[in-house]
Order: structure tokens, then sequence, then C-alpha cells
């Protein structure tokens, strides 16, 4: 076990927590993660739909791709921020501000029309948001459950996610039939809605030396002692010294000696805010690069997507029209790769650990990429779909052990950074790879181009398997 995992606290001094499946405080968790999931789901709906009957399929694509933005421009702030005020807080604060303002504009489409530059900015807005939550939320697990249960919950919320996915479009569709837009916006509200509650009531664990309950940003006045425990050179890799104190001294240096010109004003306390955030990045940015697993772990997390993304989503597409199979083979090839992922939440979620898991993410992402290469040769829908299932399925596993991993080998205090950036790459980045994708297979076919891309995940992960640290990873038990 890394020497920073957090245990969640037990109910008294011998107890120990119980299986997260079993843990009301996961459970509640889980709950609030699942009703924010469905509410962005149909939020994407309604917004869809608005943008598609106010302009043209254009100016449609252009609201709908404009949120992706802010998302990856601020991404790594969020994972600063995320870090200072602590996970729970900006969760909770980013999941109001997504609730109150997509309301409000709920309120503004009952009385006018949207107009193009109205719905782009509600997705700049909501894709800013995002920049903020996602981190958060990916850094909560680890402060809500014991080490051993991470796995457990990666299943958990894998499952959460892909009935999100199920159920968040018929949502939409059936409320923007209801009342229209408004009527759709209105709905994502209440699900935002429905999740503060709960996430008010999950209980944060404390980390490495801490006493007692912490409060929002507490981690980084314990940063000093989980610093020391880190598996890095201190003097490489400073510990997340942003608090008061920091802050304090690095205006002090900046300022020493110095007086204020006549007529003008100090402005000290905003620069070194703006020095510490950005150095704050800095420190997560070079604590991921001298990290022996971390480093190699987020690189083949990167690569991996930029292979896995572009056929997943485009790619499907494509092969279904260039083989004839329409959408109603899409639409079951779509649905086997969702069973298939579903499936390996399921077992991640039963049997809560699998040993050996820097190899078996590894080994399984390796054999779904083969299965990738088959989805675009496959002579029949049937055949088509098998290949998708055991996509989805290895995919799924391979995803779910690689984020678990990150959770347990990141010291608490850099969580939210870390996860920013594993996470810029599958939404911020790998999405580019779409046009890419289309103007291949337009000009070569889909199978030597998802060839390629089935190539590229085998050798990011082939790289994986040659780094001993990453190779030998396990998860506590």
């Amino acid at each position: 076990m890394p020497p920073h995992a957090i245990s969640a606290p037990a109910k008294n001094g011998t107890t120990p927590p119980p299986p997260a499946h079993r843990d009301g405080n996961v459970l509640r968790w889980l709950g609030a993660y699942t009703a924010s999931m469905v509410g962005s789901n149909v939020y994407f709906v309604a917004l869809a739909w608005a943008a598609a009957r106010t302009g043209s399929p254009a100016q449609a694509g252009l609201v709908l791709a404009v949120g992706s933005v802010p998302r990856a421009a601020l991404m790594l702030g969020g994972g600063v921020v995320a870090d200072r005020f602590g996970p729970r807080l900006v969760v909770i604060g980013s999941d109001a501000a997504r609730c109150v303002f997509i309301l409000g504009m709920a309120a503004v489409l009952m009385f006018i029309s949207p107009s193009v530059w109205l719905l782009a900015s509600v997705a700049l807005v909501f894709g800013a948001v995002d920049a903020l939550f996602l981190p958060a939320v990916g850094a909560l697990p680890p402060r809500i459950t014991a080490p051993g249960q991470l796995v457990r919950v990666q299943g958990m919320s894998g499952l959460a996610t892909r009935f999100a996915n199920v159920a968040g479009a018929p949502i939409g569709g059936l409320t923007v039939a209801i009342g229209g837009s408004a009527s759709a916006f209105t709905a994502a509200g209440v699900l935002f809605a429905v999740s503060l509650p709960l996430l008010l009531t999950v209980r944060i664990g404390g980390l490495p030396g801490a006493k007692g309950d912490q409060g929002a940003g507490d981690e980084h006045r314990e940063g000093i002692a989980a610093a020391a425990e880190s598996p890095v050179p201190h003097d490489t890799i400073p510990g997340p010294r942003d608090g008061a104190d920091a802050r304090r001294e690095r205006a002090g240096e900046a300022g020493a000696g110095t007086e204020a010109a006549p007529g003008t004003e100090r402005t000290d306390g905003a620069d070194s805010a703006s020095a510490g955030a950005g150095r704050a990045l800095l420190d997560g940015l070079r604590y991921i690069r001298h990290h022996r697993v971390l480093a190699p772990l987020i690189l083949v997390s990167a690569i991996t997507q930029l292979g896995f993304v572009g056929p997943l989503n485009i790619g499907l597409v494509l092969v279904s029209e260039e083989h004839g199979w329409g959408a109603s083979g899409l639409g079951w090839i779509i649905a086997a790769f969702s069973v298939g992922a579903a499936g390996a939440s399921l077992l991640l979620t039963v049997r809560g650990r699998v040993p050996r898991a820097g190899f078996v993410m590894c080994a399984s992402t390796i054999v779904g990429s083969v299965a990738i290469a088959c989805i675009a040769y496959a002579p029949s829908v049937a055949l088509a779909s098998v290949a998708a299932v055991c996509v989805g399925l290895l995919a799924g596993l391979g995803g779910a052990l690689s984020a678990a991993l990150v959770q347990t080998q990141t010291e608490p205090g850099y969580l939210g950074r870390v996860t920013s950036v594993s996470t810029l790459f599958g939404l911020g980045i790998a999405p580019l790879v779409y046009p890419v994708m289309g103007a291949a297979i337009g000009a070569w076919g889909s199978g030597p181009v998802f060839v390629a891309s089935a190539a590229l995940c085998a050798a990011g992960t082939t790289f994986g398997l040659c780094v001993k640290q990453l190779r030998l990873a396990e998860l506590p038990g």
C-alpha cells in the first residue's frame, strides 16, 4: 500500500470500513454522481435540440463544440483549485453553479427564443464549470473509502456512467417533446439539484497525519506531512504549500526592499495569488514527471485514448456507412460496446480487487486494441458487435484499473492536479482526432485506419509493459 494512502474513517477504533457497495457514504456519493451525470446528458440533449432549431447545421455544430474550449483550456487550473480548496467543496460549488445556471437558462427560454450566440454562451459557461467539476469529482473517491475499495468504486462509477448514457438521452428527448428546450433544461437543473443534498451528506476522510475532521483546503495545510512520505526527492518536488503562509512568504520575497511608487496601487496580493496558482500547477506537473508509476501510467493512458477515441466515436459511424449496415447496425454495435463496458464495471464491483493491476491493465488494453481492428474487417453486424463487446469489456477493465492506480499512487495533496492532467487527454485533447479520423477513413477506408489506431493503442500499452514500476504496480488489498 502506498504510504500516503487514505483510509476512510471507521466508526470505532477497531471496526474496518464496510465494502464500498455496502457503505452508505459511498452510496450517497454514487447517487449524487449518477444524478449529476444524467443531468449532464439531459443538458447536452437540450442544448443540441435548441441549437438545431435555432441555427444552421454548421452553427449547431459550433455551439456543441465551443463548450469543449474552456473545458480543455481550464482543466489544469481546475485541478489546482481542487487541491487548494478541497475536492468536496469544489464539487459542491460547481454542481450548485450548474444547477442555478441551467435553471436560470430554463427560465429565460420560457420568455424568449434563444439565439445562436446565447446558446454558445451557455456552452462556454457550462464548459468552464465542468473544468472545475471534473478534476474535483475524480479526486473524491480516495477521500470517501479505503484504498482497497477503490477498484470497486471505479466499477460502481462505471455502471453509473453507463446508466447515465442510457437514461439521459431518453429523458432529454421526452422532456423536449413535452415542453421544448426550456423543459429539458429544467429537468437537467433539477437533476443537478438532486445531487446537492447527497453531496452535502458525504463524509470526507482525513489526510495522513491529520487530526479530526478536515475542512476545505486542509490537504494543503497538511501538504508538508504528505510530501514527507513522497517517493520523489523533496528537492525536486516541493510539497503543495499554497496556503496563506506560503502566499505571504512569496509576497514578502517579491516585495522585499521595495516601496510603492507615489500615486500607484500595490497589487502584491493579486500577483502573489496568481504566482501561487501557477507554481502549484508547475509543482503538479513536476510531481507527475518524476513519479516512477504516474509518469508512464498517464503517458500510456494518453496514447491509448488517442487510439481508442476516434474509432469508437466517429469511426463506428463511418464503418457502418461504409459496410451499408445503416443506423440500426450502428445502434447494435454501440449497444454491444456498452454491454461489454458495463460487464467490466460489474466485474470490478463484485470482485473488488484485481491482482497485478499494472500488468492486467496493459495486457487487457493490448487485446482490446486487436478487437478494435476486427470491427472494421467484420463481414456482418453480428461479428462486429462481438468485437465491440470485447472492446468494451477489455478497454473498460483497463480504464478502470488505470483510474484506480492513479488514485492510489497519487499523494492526496496532488490528486486534483493529477486527475486534471489525466482527464484533459480524454475530454480535451483526444477529441481533436475526430476530423483527422474522418479525413483518413475518407482517403484510405476504415480498415487501414482502424489498424493504425489499434497499433497506436498496442504500442502505448507495450511501452507500459516495458516499464517495470508500472508493470509490477499493485492496488491495495
